[in-house]
């Protein structure tokens, strides 16, 4: 079984996997197979899951866990790192609440707020509000101050969102998880955190291709392939060693159970500094946009347009 490499979060007593396994998966899977696909990962070796209320997997998630505990194939809940997060409809500080017993990281899933009655997407601007950041943060913070969660974190923040909270936040978030890979790195944003001791999970490294929003342009990029060929790799390994190399830990989402050994062999081997600068000038053009789930309502392609 491979053995995942680790990393310490800021205000973290507990390591973190650098590759977990994500359950969001389009269009939504059933409960039983998100639960069996879970149980294969723990089975291949994964140790850090990736949920949240949006996705409908904690449940499946805890079962999964139960399930794994029951066949001995870990010994206890601690061994795995679980990663959930608010969802927007919920994104006030009286309503930050944990779907499970306890997490090792809860992120603001995104930077706005969803009117509670949303129930399908894309949505009138109505129902589309700023994100009281300051609030929902003390909020958050109040989860890490009782123990319910480790650590606390964003996803889908900029420089300028990270900003705004950095000037109130009593504790600081460890993590923000954005899309990043090949063809959308995120310099600008990694040197920002990488500078203010915030750590960045890349989702969707290999393009979210089969969601509403990713396409195949990871899998079917010619530079990725050419080094994939000469390396004797598959081109999704291509693209997770690159992202793994910058330094950043990543979730992967494959409910094939070959796939999912296959994403975690990027450990043994290295690019070499001509491919990896080959890669590094690829041209780059953002994936996952608010607009494209909500309708292009002005404040939602403000959201976009920010670094």
């Amino acid at each position: 079984m491979v053995v995942i490499p680790e990393i310490t979060l800021c205000s973290c007593e507990k390591t973190m996997p650098v590759i977990g396994m994500g359950t969001s998966v389009y269009p939504p899977a059933d409960k039983e197979t998100t639960k069996a696909a879970i149980v294969e990962a723990i089975k291949a070796g994964y140790r850090h899951f990736d949920t949240a209320l949006a996705y409908g997997s904690e449940q499946p998630l805890g079962e999964a866990i139960a399930e794994a505990l029951s066949l001995g194939l870990i010994k206890s809940r601690d061994e795995l790192f679980i990663t959930s997060k608010l969802w927007s409809s919920f994104a006030d500080k009286d309503m930050v609440d944990l779907q499970l017993d306890y997490l090792d990281l809860y992120l603001i899933h995104w930077p706005l707020k969803l009117n509670q009655n949303v129930r399908s997407m894309p949505t009138t601007k109505e129902n589309i509000f700023p994100l009281d950041i300051k609030s929902v943060w003390e909020g958050m913070e109040e989860c890490k101050t009782l123990g319910l969660t480790k650590a606390i974190g964003v996803s889908n923040f900029s420089c300028k969102k990270l900003k705004e909270l950095l000037s109130t936040a009593k504790i600081p978030p460890a993590v923000n998880q954005v899309e990043m890979n090949p063809l959308w790195q995120q310099k600008q944003l990694r040197d920002f955190c990488k500078a203010k001791g915030i750590h960045i999970t890349a989702y969707s490294p290999l393009g979210a291709n089969g969601t509403k929003w990713g396409d195949n342009r990871i899998i079917e990029c010619d530079v990725l392939e050419e080094i994939a060929k000469a390396k004797g790799k598959t081109t999704a390994q291509v693209s997770l060693r690159w992202v793994h190399e910058q330094g950043v830990s990543l979730v992967t989402k494959s409910f094939n159970k070959d796939r999912m050994k296959e994403n975690l062999q990027i450990f043994d081997w290295t690019l070499t500094e001509e491919e990896s600068n080959k890669i590094s000038n690829l041209p780059q053009r953002k994936g996952f946009l608010f607009a494209n789930l909500l309708g292009p309502h002005d404040f939602i392609l403000e959201l976009d347009a920010e670094i």
